[in-house]
Formats: C-alpha cells, structure tokens, sequence
C-alpha cells in the first residue's frame, strides 16, 4: 500500500511540475508576443534611420533632387508615434491571464523551450513576401476551449504544442468562462436591438483567473513594465506590422472591397441557404480561423449564433480591442502603409491615414450569442461535445493552416448537423509546408481534387462551383496589385463567369464551391503557361462549401 500511495504522489509530483513548467512557457510566449507589440515604434525607427543613411550617402546634386526626404522622414516618425499610440492604448486595454510577473525560469528543459517558442513562430502571421516586401498575411488560429453546444468552455490541452501561440498549463485549468455565452464573457450592448452580446475581450476579461491561493493574478498594468520585456527577433515585430494591415482588411472604409471579394460571397450564400431563419432559434455558424473578427461579425448580423475561432494572441488582443473597447466610427488612426516605400505612386499615397473602426461592433445589429473563442481549432472542436452541434461552418484563408489538413476535414465532418453547410475560401498556400529542418514538423499539402476525394469520403457532396477573384491586406493604391484567381484557369476559365450545379442523385446536399488562386497580369494563354514554372506551388484558392449529408457514422 505504501509503495502504491508514494508511486502515486510521485506521478502528481510529475504532473505538478509538467504544468508548472507549461505555465512557464506560457508566460513567457505571451510575454513575447507582447514584447513585439512594444519593441514595434523602436524597429520602425530602425527603419527611418536606414532610410536616412541611404539620403547621406547621395551626392550633393542628387540630394537636391530628393530635397523633400527629411520632411518625409519626419512625417514618417509621426506617423510612427500614431501607430504606436493605437498600440500601447490596445495593450493597456489587454488584461493577461497569467500573472506576468512570476518566474519563468524553463532552463531544466530547454529542448522543450525552444519546441514550444520557436518552431511554430511563422504560423501566427504566416506572409507571402512579395519583392516589394508587401506581404500577404494569413493568421492561424491560440488557447484551447471546448464544451457542450457553443456554449464552449477552456481546458488544459493533453500535451504541450510546439507552437509559440499554443497555451497551456494553470492557464487553462483555471478558466471557466464559456467562449460564446458564459457569464464570464464581458457583454456589449447592442444598440440597435437592445440585446446583450457576448464578445470577446482581452483574456482576463473572458475569464476568472486566481492563483493557487484564490487570489487575482496580475494587475493589468504590471506587465508592461520594461524589465518584464523579451528581446524579439524582427520577425515578430513583422507580424505586428501584418496584424496593422489586417486591421485595415477588416474594419477601415477602404478594406471594403477585399471584404466584398472575400466576405461577400459567404454572407450571400449563407443568406441563399438560410432563407427563413427563425430569430427565436437562429442557426448557428462557426468561423475558424476568424482573424480579428469581421467576418464572424456580419455573420452574426445577418441573424446566426455567430462563433469566431482563432488561435493567435496577435490577433485576439487586437479584435478585443476593436469589438470590445472601440466607442465610435473612426475613433482611431493607423498609418498602415508606411512600412514600404517600393511601389508607392507617391509620398501622400503611402502616408495616408486610415481610420478604424469603419463600424461600431455594438451598434451594428449583432445577433445574441455571438463570441469569440481563442484555441487551436482541432483541440477545441474535436471535443465529443462538439459533434453534430453547427449548422454551418465557414472557413475563410483557414484551411491551409493545417499540419494536417485531412484532420480539419474530418472534424468538419463531425461538429456539423445532418444537412450542415461548410463554405469555404482560402489558399492551399500550406504554412508548414517551407519549415525545412524541422523534422518533426507534419504537413500534408493536399492539391484542390485531393482535398475533394477527401471531403466526399467523409460525406460532403460538391453542388456548385464558381470562382472569385481576391486580394489580401493589399494596399489598394500600390503599383503592385497580387491577385488570388484559379492556378487550373487556363483550362477552366469560364468558371469565372459561371457556377456549376451539380444534380446528385438521392442526396438533399448542397456543395457550394468557390475556387480562387493568382490572377497574373496578363490574359494571354502563351504567357501563363510561360510564367508557370515560377509561380510558386499552392498558391490556388480555394472558396468551397458543403452541406454535410451522413450516409455512415465516422468514428
């Protein structure tokens, strides 16, 4: 008996040290993640100073040429201090979860440190880099939460992820908070309709946290003291610059046309396919992969239990500010533009200021019930509380986030109602898919015909099919203009013009397909096929959906 009583509390001694150190880790991403966010004004200067050594270096006639460059220098630190300032008031408004201030000392494991920081890090703002270092930007999806219905609920994940967004340890076992209707949910009003919405805000805000002893963890301030702040790599600080660019995507007046490329089409097949939803029990709609929330937004406007899913801290801190805290159209100003100077028809054009928000999230007509919930979609909805509870997912430049994109299919399959409709946009541009040396590292890179023999083993039926020409974060002003368009449009082009039916004998399914990919600038078939070999591999979008009829029950 005391042998089983001490192996016992030698296991307990294990699992206590197990979250002790995954809580360390979870600190310390968290504090990287932020220390990004603040070392943003400092690489941004960098930037100015090397623009100025370039100016220095001219010949005296050649500066005369360029004598307007110290005024643009200028115009270029204050638009720096702008940006910032949205930043530090989006932290101060961002309440962490854990306390900040503990000891994150990990080095009894540094092989697991570096696994859980490093070997993920390009997922959370995975960017295409053109030669103008104008990237195109696509956000993973951070905790962990699931529970009965949508109703979800945060737990501690079963093994620590080697993803530098994934968290774990005493952070999840502490929440409680329900990710779309839980008391824990901080609520804004909906003034249009006089409903409470749930919503997310900062993590604390989603959640009670306490420490062991019951007490609240960290004020919401000490965090930003400087000693706690990580030296980041500039990588990071690139991902702030994208989340800047998503900002305009999703919520300024002149992201609207990429809303309408990409956003459009869903939110009318959602109305074409919903026609008589009731306001009593209106259906509900997950979003992963939701960035910072509009999509997920406009769903829930059109009459949905609305839930947005993501997986980044670089995100969520940014759609709680913006859904929770924001008080009015246009309250703040970014400069998202001035990270570049290639491509720009002039000064003015790359120096423009944006306003946000270009809606007010609480006055904007928001169905009850709409949440957000931070997790990894395959831990959150692989829950079996999750099985067969939405009516109609919808994935939005999520599905090649993937390590294993048959698994996302799978699990599609499973949380969706007999009947239930996935649509679906996005690029098989696979984020795992360049982490040479990394041996561990799974991903699978399905090509579009693979990705439908797979959906139809797991009972989804193709019923319509069309293309959508898009862009993505992309400065509508620059000369340099990447389109996603069919990469198979030289063959099948007039599905640009048309959708396809597709009449399945015995099935009451519905498969809307959408297919996107890179429009080149040229309509010349000679030139495509000549430009072929350097386009790279994946680059094909994909705007699918399905509606999910069971023959058989999956395992």
């Amino acid at each position: 008996m005391s042998e089983k009583m001490s192996r016992e509390e030698e296991e307990e001694g294990a699992r206590l040290h197990q979250r002790k150190l995954e809580e360390a880790l979870e600190v310390k991403s968290l504090r990287r993640i932020i220390s990004a966010y603040l070392n943003y004004p400092d690489a941004a200067e960098e930037d100015v100073k090397r623009y100025e050594r370039s100016y220095r270096k001219l010949p005296p006639a050649h500066k005369a040429l360029l004598s307007h460059y110290p005024l643009k220098f200028q115009r270029l630190r204050r638009s720096i201090s702008v940006n910032t300032f949205f930043i530090l008031n989006m932290l101060q408004a961002f309440e962490p979860p854990l306390d900040m201030s503990q000891d994150i000392d990990i080095c009894e494991n540094p092989h697991l440190e570096d696994d859980h920081l490093f070997s993920g890090e390009r997922n959370v703002c995975s960017c295409h880099s053109a030669p103008t270092s104008e990237r195109m930007c696509f956000s993973n999806s951070d905790q962990t939460c699931c529970g009965e219905g949508i109703n979800a609920i945060c737990k501690s994940p079963k093994t620590v992820t080697n993803n530098e967004e994934v968290g774990s340890g005493k952070f999840h076992e502490l929440i409680t908070g329900s990710c779309s209707a839980g008391s824990e949910y901080n609520k804004i009003t909906d003034k249009a309709g006089g409903s409470d919405v749930n919503t997310v805000n900062s993590q604390a805000k989603l959640y009670s946290i306490t420490d062991s002893n019951g007490d609240v963890s960290s004020s919401p301030r000490d965090w930003l003291d400087p000693s706690l702040q990580l030296h980041v790599p500039l990588v990071d600080v690139d991902k702030v610059r994208c989340i800047i660019r998503n900002i305009v995507r999703d919520w300024a007046a002149e992201g609207q046309k990429e809303r309408d490329q990409c956003y459009r089409p869903i939110l009318e097949e959602l109305e074409s396919l919903f026609p008589n939803r009731s306001k009593d029990s209106p259906p509900a709609c997950l979003v992963p992969g939701a960035g910072l929330g509009r999509l997920a937004l406009e769903i829930s406007c059109l009459g949905f239990i609305s839930q947005g899913n993501e997986f980044s801290y670089y995100m969520m801190i940014c759609s709680s500010f913006i859904l929770n805290q924001t008080q009015t159209i246009g309250e703040w100003t970014i400069y998202p533009w001035i990270h570049s100077n290639c491509n720009s028809l002039s000064d003015s054009d790359q120096l423009r200021p944006v306003s946000i928000p270009d809606v007010h999230p609480a006055s904007a007509g928001i169905t009850g019930g709409f949440s957000m919930c931070g997790g990894d979609f395959v831990e959150v909805y692989s829950d079996p509380s999750q099985v067969g509870v939405w009516d109609a997912v919808v994935t939005c430049f999520f599905l090649d986030t993937a390590h294993n994109i048959v698994e996302y299919i799978e699990i599609l399959s499973r949380i969706l109602k007999d009947g239930g409709v996935w649509i679906n946009l996005g690029p098989l541009l696979y984020h795992f898919a360049d982490m040479y040396g990394q041996e561990d590292e799974m991903s699978i890179e399905l090509s579009l015909e693979d990705v439908k023999r797979v959906a139809s083993h797991y009972g989804f039926s193709l019923e319509k099919e069309s293309t959508v020409e898009t862009t993505y974060t992309t400065n509508p002003r620059s000369m340099m203009q990447v389109s996603f368009y069919p990469m198979h449009r030289i063959s099948f082009r007039f599905q640009s013009l048309s959708i396809l039916l597709f009449e399945l004998m015995g099935s009451t399914s519905y498969w809307l397909n959408y297919i996107c990919g890179c429009m080149l600038l040229t309509t010349d078939v000679a030139d495509v096929e000549g430009l072929l070999p350097t386009i790279e591999a994946g680059k094909g979008l994909d705007f699918f959906g399905f509606r999910l009829g069971r023959g058989q029950d999956f395992p």
